[in-house]
């Protein structure tokens, strides 16, 4: 794999990279979505392809941090009701990056994330939000389960952009802050690691871009604990506009690069 190694960066793109891990930590334990800016980042200062398996062990440590911090708001019957419809989509994604080039894959994904911002965004102004989770009982609150589990499971394997489908289906779904947090932190922790053997599989993990990542992996770290500090200080709708900004934000970077 056409990795750059610690040694084969310069000392800016290498603070750069650091940056981008600190946003990590900070994303998931207060505004997720909010890493696509770190996948910018990362795809910027590495080759295209290879970055994702790169950035792919940083989210693992910054998923541990989270469900540290939010394990008992995890809401398990969401989870149980997305992983079968994740590994269907993990799978096509998986297939999807056999194939496809960088230009295709950014297109794709950055006007899905476009789209379901601005779905969200319609919903959330033509219904209140419900206090509790409990669409997914309902039969469209499983086929929209279904729907957005096969979407966050494609995007996440071709290029870690999971978060911004994700934090569309949890604010649709009436998730309140924490949560929000908590599901998504172990969902994310298990889906990531999952990834792994496709990724290393697809020759994105190696090696060398294990040593990078023991080296960033350290600034993950300090972005969760300002993550953590900042979430008590945000609203329940600041905290909706900044995850819904994040998504716009990742979108319009995918498809402008």
């Amino acid at each position: 794999m056409n990795t750059m190694t610690l040694w084969h960066i310069t000392g800016w793109e290498f603070a750069a990279l650091a940056f981008a891990a600190l946003l990590v930590g900070f994303s998931k334990t207060a505004v997720s979505g909010a890493n696509t800016v770190s996948l910018a980042i990362f795809a910027a200062v590495l080759p295209a392809r290879a970055s994702t398996g790169v950035l792919l062990p940083v989210l693992i440590a910054g998923d541990v941090l989270a469900v540290l911090t939010y394990r008992r708001h995890a809401h398990w019957p969401t989870l149980w009701r997305l992983f079968p419809a994740v590994a269907v989509g993990v799978v096509a994604g998986t297939l999807f990056l056999v194939w496809a080039d960088d230009g295709i894959v950014r297109t794709s994904i950055g006007a899905i994330l476009l789209l379901m911002a601005g779905v969200t965004v319609w919903r959330r102004r033509t219904a209140d939000a419900e206090e509790e989770p409990d669409s997914v009982t309902t039969r469209s609150g499983r086929v929209k389960a279904r729907s957005y589990g096969v979407l966050g499971g494609f995007t996440t394997m071709v290029a870690n952009a999971g978060g911004p489908v994700m934090s569309m289906y949890l604010l649709s779904a009436g998730f309140r802050k924490l949560g929000f947090l908590g599901t998504s932190a172990f969902f994310f922790l298990i889906v990531n690691v999952s990834k792994v053997p496709f990724s290393a599989g697809l020759g994105l993990i190696d090696g060398h871009s294990l040593l990078l990542d023991a080296a960033l992996v350290a600034f993950v770290v300090p972005g969760a604990f300002i993550g953590k500090w900042a979430v008590n200080r945000i609203n329940q709708r600041l905290f909706e506009q900044l995850v819904i900004g994040a998504t716009v934000l990742g979108g319009l970077q995918l498809l402008l690069r």
